[in-house]
């Protein structure tokens, strides 16, 4: 048949055709209904034409389908594209459209059960004698139509029978054809895009090298010229901040990194080379700095006025606005000297107005506290009924009876844990009567804790001026102020002849130096030496008047009266019985010794306390001799009379304690040793 002859002459591994040298048959041949008439040579395909197309062309010979499929057609993308593994064979298509197997080159043909096909002859016909015609007019030939009869193969007349099946095929390889040529143009296309693509991937690359070659070289010149322009350039976020947001913890950072740069810039400025950059810029950091000056200005111009609010707490606002800009103020120094020395002093003169206002505030409070009023009545020497009287008809808390001699818990202000000055509205629900030490304590606890803070905001917020002129400064506020707390003091000691409060005022004004020195405030020296030679003239004052009342007492005693006059029963039939008892006086100047040393129990050799009671007890022993005398011409008597007083005393300040006391209580004791030696 001619299938058999198909697979015999073509095979599908596109293996080559027959050898072409058998001699044409010069029988006439008959019409092919399956292509039109044409060359008997088989032209070779164009680029376009498909290699499923086996019926396009006009006489195309029974050449196999996949040996022509494996001839290229002048296009690239056939050797350089491969097939997509899920393609469908053609030769399994062809068979779906002609309804037969197809042979295989590796697959050989087996019959099937049921095939109408032939089997192929035994004998095939290798020589046919054309007798020299052509092969068309050897088919129109009767002796080419009784040779073809007598060959093996399939008749005519059977391929016409099968012509509709050929027809299909032909139809069917022809879409296939079509749709490879567009599979063709779309590869073709695609191929183009793909050369357009590695250009410009090319491209791509080179200008990736040209941007990295640019790059390093911006690396270098940027490690090199980088901390230069770091050094003089300033962020517009900056400048924003500056110009336009609030003052805060934000904003001294930006107003420190413009104090560094301009620094920078100013010294690049002074160098030997010029750089025009550096010039540049500086306008733009002079005008930077200028708003900044602006800013600080209205900043601490109103936090000044704010200190002259009524009922302000100065302290809040210099702890938590002031100190936490402090570095305001210097910005405000170094680039403008004049107006911070103005801000300064304006600073000073409201402070100074505000703490003279506080304090003589807290001293009316003070001076409206009650307090005991001892005079002249309450003198060591004085009679006893003349005080009485006194404190009666006293004009200050003078019905409250007292002892201005005997020290009681007044020692107590001395030992107190509680540094804290007693506050305006608390002295007005107090109705306590106390002694002068108690106001003069608070006025000068709040003036010291004041003074320390003051202090220490100076040195702090002024942090740029030297100690000289921080000091005139705090002179400059204090001044009224430590003259008004003098002035106090003078008021509240010039009439007074309380000699232990007096002390105890000289003992609290020692306490307020010591912690001044401890807190590392020499500002203030002044202020508490100058309390000092105020109030140790009126102690002086004081002792001297109290030796003297003790020798006025000793010039009344006058014979064998004395001693019945000056006992402690004063009754003329018992005075020659109890004439050797202690003396009154001894029992005052007992507790008013005892009152000195225990004030003095630190002090010191340079002080005048010792050598007053020197003079006191002097004329206290000058009495007691005096007084002695009363008890006649018997020495025994008078040497009772003496040591019974003697040892008064040393009984009553037994429990003193320092050096001052051991000296009295040996002076004592050997006065009394030396009138037992007597007996």
């Amino acid at each position: 048949m001619w299938l058999d002859r198909f697979s015999t002459h073509s095979t599908p591994s596109g293996s080559p055709p027959p050898p072409q040298n058998r001699p044409f048959s010069p029988a006439p041949r008959r019409p092919n209904h399956l292509a039109p008439p044409g060359p008997v040579t088989r032209p070779s395909f164009t680029p376009r034409s498909s290699s499923l197309s086996l019926i396009s062309k006009a006489n195309s010979s029974s050449t196999s389908l996949a040996g022509t499929a494996r001839i290229p057609n002048g296009s690239t993308l056939k050797r350089e594209i491969s097939p997509p593994i899920d393609a469908v064979d053609p030769l399994d298509v062809l068979q779906t459209i002609i309804g037969l197997q197809i042979p295989r080159d590796d697959t050989p043909v087996n019959n099937h059960e049921g095939s109408s096909s032939e089997e192929k002859p035994e004998a095939l016909v290798e020589e046919i004698d054309f007798n020299g015609l052509s092969l068309q007019v050897f088919m129109e030939s009767e002796a080419g139509l009784k040779e073809l009869d007598n060959l093996p193969y399939p008749r005519i007349e059977e391929f016409e029978r099968e012509n509709e099946k050929f027809d299909e095929l032909h139809r069917s390889i022809t879409a296939c054809d079509d749709v490879l040529k567009s599979v063709e143009i779309s590869l073709t296309s695609f191929q183009k895009d793909l050369g357009l693509v590695s250009a410009e991937i090319e491209t791509l690359q080179s200008r990736s090298a040209a941007i990295n070659t640019r790059l390093e070289n911006r690396k270098r010149v940027e490690k090199l010229l980088g901390p230069v322009v770091e050094e003089i350039s300033i962020s517009p976020a900056v400048i924003r901040t500056i110009s336009e947001e609030p003052i805060d913890e934000k904003w001294l950072k930006a107003v420190s990194k413009l104090e560094h740069k301009s620094d920078v810039v100013n010294d690049k400025l002074k160098g030997p080379t010029t750089i025009r950059a550096v010039a540049d810029i500086k306008p733009l950091l002079d005008d930077l700095t200028d708003k900044a000056i602006e800013r600080i200005r209205d900043f601490l111009v109103s936090q000044v006025k704010a200190l002259r609010s009524p009922n302000i707490n100065a302290q809040i606002i210099q702890q938590q606005t002031l100190l936490e800009h402090k570095d305001l103020y210097g910005f405000l120094t170094n680039k403008h000297p004049k107006l911070a020395e103005e801000i300064g002093q304006a600073y000073i003169n409201t402070m100074r107005w505000y703490y003279l206002n506080q304090f003589s505030r807290y001293r009316q409070a003070l001076n409206r506290m009650s307090l005991y009023h001892v005079d002249r009545h309450d003198a060591l020497g004085g009679d006893q009924s003349n005080q009485k009287s006194a404190r009666a008809t006293g004009s200050r808390a003078t019905q409250v009876s007292h002892d201005a001699i005997n020290i009681g818990r007044r020692m107590d202000i001395l030992k107190t844990s509680n540094q804290s000055a007693i506050s305006s509205y608390l002295i007005e629900e107090d109705k306590s009567v106390h002694y002068v030490e108690t106001p003069f304590r608070n006025f000068n606890l709040a003036l010291i804790d004041n003074v320390s803070f003051e202090y220490s905001f100076l040195t702090e917020f002024f942090s740029t001026i030297t100690f000289h002129q921080m000091s005139r400064r705090f002179a400059e506020i204090f001044e009224p102020t430590f003259a008004l707390g003098q002035s106090l003091t003078k008021e509240l000691i010039e009439n007074n002849y309380d000699c232990l409060g007096i002390l105890l005022c000289v003992r609290l004004n020692q306490h307020s130096a010591f912690e001044l020195q401890r807190r590392k405030v020499p500002v203030a020296e002044n202020y508490v030496n100058g309390t000092n030679i105020i109030l140790w003239p009126r102690f002086q004052v004081v002792m001297d008047f109290h030796c003297e009342s003790v020798r006025q007492l000793a010039a009344n005693v006058s014979g064998r009266n004395a001693v019945s006059k000056l006992t402690f029963t004063g009754t003329s039939s018992d005075a020659t019985k109890q004439s050797t008892a202690p003396h009154h006086l001894t029992q005052r100047f007992g507790q008013f010794l005892y009152g000195i040393l225990a004030i003095s129990y630190e002090a010191g050799d340079d002080e005048p306390v010792s050598s007053s009671l020197g003079r006191v007890r002097n004329e206290y022993e000058a009495f007691l001799l005096k007084a002695s005398k009363g008890a006649g011409n018997d020495a025994a008597k008078r040497a009772r009379f003496l040591g019974n007083n003697y040892a008064l005393i040393l009984t009553i300040i037994a429990d003193a304690e320092g050096r001052l006391a051991q000296e009295q209580k040996k002076h004592f004791e050997d006065l009394r040793q030396a009138l037992e030696d007597q007996q």
